[in-house]
């Protein structure tokens, strides 16, 4: 299941802020070509800058991951203190973001695993119960990041994350993978 799709772009903030500044700027026009200077000055004054302002938010936009799962399927797992670095993350995937190239880009660049120019992309986030644990799947577009880049790094993602993590990778064709973060499991649990 998918909660997101073209209604999500319709509703982005870049697409919001365009919309209410081109509103403003037609009745603005419409307030001086019947003569109306008091409904006209202030729209036009307004309209203008508010519609660039949106223009410009939407030429930098990066739209929030799709989450597989709907969002209040693993609300009480997720609530936990124990899953707040995880939260977080969910949290900042799936929200829009201005003026990057991709999801995590500082975290991702810190790990080196970033790219200028091609960088990893994080297409969906899935919320996981692993026997009452939280866990999450992040599918990534690997860009020109190289999967074993990826695999080298498996230890590292999982401290980076946040403490009593471990990581999984998957290859998902050539040209994907998913990112399990999952919580830890002790030697006696095993």
């Amino acid at each position: 299941m998918q909660e997101d799709g073209p209604m999500q772009a319709l509703f982005s903030p870049g697409s919001l802020v365009t919309v209410a500044g081109a509103a403003l700027s037609v009745v603005g026009w419409i307030g001086y070509a019947t003569g109306n200077p008091n409904l006209s000055l202030p729209t036009i004054f307004y309209g203008i800058p508010i519609l660039l302002g949106g223009l410009a938010l939407k030429s930098s936009e990066l739209p929030p991951a799709t989450r597989v799962v709907p969002a209040g399927q693993f609300k009480t797992l997720r609530e936990q203190p124990a899953n707040e670095p995880l939260r977080k993350l969910l949290a900042d995937v799936t929200r829009w973001r201005y003026g990057q190239k991709a999801h995590l880009e500082s975290s991702l660049e810190v790990l080196k695993l970033w790219d200028e120019d091609t960088p990893p992309q994080i297409e969906a986030v899935e919320e996981l119960d692993c026997n009452g644990g939280y866990g999450l799947r992040l599918r990534i577009a690997l860009g020109a990041v190289a999967l074993d880049r990826w695999q080298s790094q498996q230890d590292r993602l999982g401290r980076f994350f946040g403490p009593n993590l471990r990581v999984e990778i998957e290859p998902v064709g050539k040209a994907k993978l998913d990112l399990r973060l999952l919580p830890q499991t002790s030697p006696a649990a095993a």
